[in-house]
């Protein structure tokens, strides 16, 4: 009946289970709908909410993990820290009996019984350890007359039929024993069902463990009636009796004092005279999570110690007219049902590892990476004139050069490979080129270097030129290097201004497209360029080539807006 109950409850619980896990599953939020089941992540900013945890929360990585966690950040590792996980406390009950050479009771049998306490700890997410103590009393009964017995029928007179003639004892020997147990295991555990490819996180948990321990106990046998005489089984009749039959009778004529004490080879006491033994074990066992706090578990342990009088004899049955001596030692097995409890401490911890799949947080960073989105990168540039290294054909600009063009070079006005800042003839006509290292040509300066007295006239070093759009006002890549080799030129004429002009002359779209384009031009120079807006003037000129800007240096005095508004700027 009892094992019926049990097997109830761990239906009942795989149930419950099921359900709480289902809860703890909600859909995304803040990301397209998806199936029942879906890990939940917060629409800010990606955290997983689902049956994980935050792998880039800092808090959940204790002191000597911190060095690794920030080389994962820093994306100079590509593993993660093992997180804090917390310890499991348990506590249990279960069906406790010696396998020997007397057949044992079992509960219902009015046999004996366990209960059990432990502590856990996972150590990574295959291996963790136990410390279990087991307090259990086994029961054993003879359902057949045997003629194999030692103390303490020996003692009280009986002659075994092996020693001495007659072959049969002078009364039929009924073994019943009653075996007291106190049991400390250290295990070590192994699991691998929390590993899974298709699943956050499985509800059951299957491991198996091999244990080291002692075993100290206490064997004692009901040899005596409640007068302190020797039982008389002579008048129970057991020839056509079932052995279930034979058991209830013997108990029905049997008290329940077990008050002698057992024979045992074993001279090892301690505590009240308990024998003590080493005793390995071997188990496995599943649990059924109930929530991230709770679960319960059904486990089967085996204990091997090297002792064969657990149960109160080394000897075994009858074999015809022979006497079975035990070749082997005396087991115990503890079947138990265990409730188990994950302990909360201050410091921010993770389940157990053996309930935490390790391939959450990869799986999470494939479908929604957070860790994988790198930041925008940094690209050196040591002479900070504006181009990365990586492309820059001048890597060491010196600092007082502003203007350079967009290979990182010093700008070249005239192109005579002299850069401006060096150059002492800043506009060098081609025909005077090749030039000398101070940018002097040879040939006599023209007037549009400088005047006979040797000050430089007025916008001198603004050229005049046009640059060509292709069908939108984009300032492309191109148009960039000429209007960055036009800046040079005013700030080297810092009271010159440019008048710039925008071909309109074909009509209301032309006009409106032209002042599209060299309106582009005017707000890349100020934006990009620091000139500032005052030193444009905007005009439109007689052509039609709406894609042209042409620009030259302004007349002394000469003026015009430098932001009109658009001619028409409802025309599409």
């Amino acid at each position: 009946m009892l094992i019926k109950k049990l097997l109830f409850f761990a239906g009942l619980s795989v149930i419950a289970s099921q359900t709480v896990l289902a809860q703890e599953t909600p859909s995304p939020a803040g990301a397209p709908p998806a199936a029942p089941g879906t890990p939940q992540w917060s629409s800010r900013d990606m955290t997983y909410k689902g049956k994980g945890y935050d792998v880039l929360d800092s808090s959940y990585y204790p002191k000597k993990r911190q060095k690794q966690f920030r080389q994962y950040m820093d994306h100079q590792s590509v593993f993660p820290p093992k997180p804090r996980n917390q310890w499991e406390a348990g506590v249990g009950v279960g069906l406790y009996n010696v396998t020997g050479d007397v057949p044992t009771l079992m509960l219902w049998q009015k046999g004996g019984g366990g209960v059990h306490v432990h502590v856990r700890k996972a150590w990574g997410y295959v291996f963790s350890t136990r410390l279990q103590y087991i307090y259990g009393v086994a029961k054993n009964l003879d359902v057949q007359p045997t003629q194999a017995f030692d103390a303490p029928y020996t003692t009280l007179g009986y002659v075994p039929s092996y020693n001495a003639t007659p072959t049969k004892p002078t009364t039929d020997v009924y073994r019943s024993t009653r075996m007291e147990s106190s049991q400390l295991n250290l295990d070590l555990i192994f699991n691998i069902h929390n590993i899974s490819f298709h699943n956050a996180r499985n509800c059951m948990s299957f491991y198996g463990y091999v244990g080291l321990g002692g075993l100290a106990y206490k064997t004692r046998v009901n040899a005596l009636d409640a007068n302190y005489e020797a039982y008389k089984f002579n008048t129970l009749t057991t020839t056509k009796a079932s052995n279930s039959t034979t058991r209830k009778d013997l108990q029905t004529k049997m008290d329940k004092t077990y008050e002698s004490v057992a024979d045992n080879a074993n001279a090892s006491t301690i505590l009240d005279k308990k024998t003590l033994d080493f005793a390995p074990s071997i188990g496995a066992g599943v649990q059924f999570k109930l929530n991230k706090q709770w679960n319960i578990s059904i486990e089967d342990r085996y204990t091997m110690p090297a002792d064969d009088y657990l149960d109160g004899t080394k000897f075994g049955g009858n074999v015809g007219n022979m006497v079975a001596v035990s070749q082997s030692s005396d087991g115990i097995n503890y079947f138990s049902l265990g409730l188990n409890y994950n302990i909360k401490t201050g410091k921010k911890s993770v389940e157990p590892l053996y309930w935490i799949n390790p391939l959450d947080h990869a799986y999470s960073e494939l479908s929604y990476p957070r860790h994988m989105l790198l930041p925008n990168p940094v690209l050196p540039d040591e002479d900070n004139d504006g181009v990365t290294d990586q492309f820059d054909k001048c890597p060491k600009t010196p600092a007082d050069v502003k203007a350079v063009d967009g290979h990182g070079c010093p700008m070249d006005t005239d192109g005579d490979g002299v850069p401006d800042y060096k150059d002492k003839q800043l506009i060098t006509p081609t025909e005077c080129q090749p030039v000398d290292a101070d940018g002097v040509g040879h040939c006599p300066c023209p007037e549009s270097c400088g005047d006979i007295s040797g000050k430089k006239k007025a916008c001198t070093h603004i050229v005049d030129g046009y640059i060509t759009f292709a069908n939108s006002a984009a300032i492309s890549v191109k148009l960039q290097e000429q209007l960055s080799t036009l800046a040079g030129q005013m700030k080297m004429d810092p009271d010159c201004k440019v008048v710039l002009m925008g071909g309109g002359a074909g009509g209301k779209k032309q006009e409106q497209q032209a002042w599209e384009r060299v309106n582009a031009v005017i707000e890349y120079m100020t934006e990009k360029q620091n000139i500032s807006r005052d030193r444009f003037i905007f005009q439109y000129d007689k052509g039609d080539n709406v894609n042209m800007v042409m620009f030259r240096s302004a007349e002394k005095d000469e003026t015009g807006p430098s932001a009109p508004p658009p001619p028409h700027p409802n025309l599409k």
